[in-house]
């Protein structure tokens, strides 16, 4: 995933999706799944993922003025110098977990809210913590006006978790500490799983963790380049 620094432009809360451009942006959407994410694209093989993904309206989570870039293959600024994953890393991430529709996953770094909204199609909870204060207003204000009334936001530092509504089945990272937080590996229920980039800018994996019991099964199965993780993941 590309950092970006560029500035977020003059998007309002209020923005909605014109009728008249709706079944464009459906399209965009099919195509999309058709070129860059599933058989014919880069493999994605989860049925329901790819239903999600088609049906996920991702140009409400960009700036206006990006929504022609919308179902591009790429991430795309969302100010404070974060950015809205590519939308093949957002589906790789989801399909490794295995989303199941009793699951309540934890999402530590919700930027825009598209990550949090594709899984609400997926499972029945979902818990998403952002450290930026506005990001995490604006993602919360988004997924409510857009319907999401399974997801749960939180402004806070992602390190720590969200231990009140713990355990999970499931825990996505998509900001890389340079180790796993301890809090987040005692929050991820027996038998649960976890995906996050871990390693110092520009040598990062993406892990994937199973916790069975005290023991955790990691297995790196991408290389990436996330923003870093900010917080206790710095001290």
């Amino acid at each position: 995933m590309a950092l970006s620094i560029l500035p977020r432009k003059g998007r309002g809360q209020t923005n909605a999706t014109p009728a008249g451009e709706e079944d464009h942006f459906a399209a965009g959407r099919r195509r999309m799944v058709k070129e860059q994410l599933s058989s014919s694209g880069y493999g994605i093989t989860n049925a329901r993922v790819l239903a999600a993904m088609g049906k996920v309206p991702r140009h409400e989570f960009v700036p206006v003025e990006l929504w022609y870039r919308a179902y591009n293959d790429g991430p795309l600024p969302i100010g404070y110098d974060q950015t809205i994953s590519q939308p093949y890393i957002v589906a790789f991430m989801t399909e490794k977990l295995e989303p199941k529709p009793t699951d309540r996953v934890l999402e530590i770094g919700t930027g825009s809210g598209y990550q949090a909204a594709v899984f609400a199609q997926l499972v029945a909870e979902v818990y998403t913590i952002e450290i930026i204060e506005p990001l995490a207003q604006r993602a919360g204000a988004d997924l409510k006006r857009l319907g999401y009334a399974n997801i749960h936001v939180r402004a806070g530092d992602g390190c720590q978790g969200w231990p009140e509504a713990a355990p999970f089945d499931a825990i996505i990272v998509t900001c890389a500490p340079e180790q796993v937080p301890q809090p987040l590996v005692e929050q991820l229920k027996d038998g649960g799983r976890m995906i996050i980039p871990v390693g110092p800018l520009g040598n990062q994996e993406l892990v994937l963790l199973g916790k069975q019991g005290e023991q955790l099964e990691k297995h790196a199965v991408l290389p990436v380049r996330f923003v870093p993780m900010t917080g206790g993941a710095q001290r």
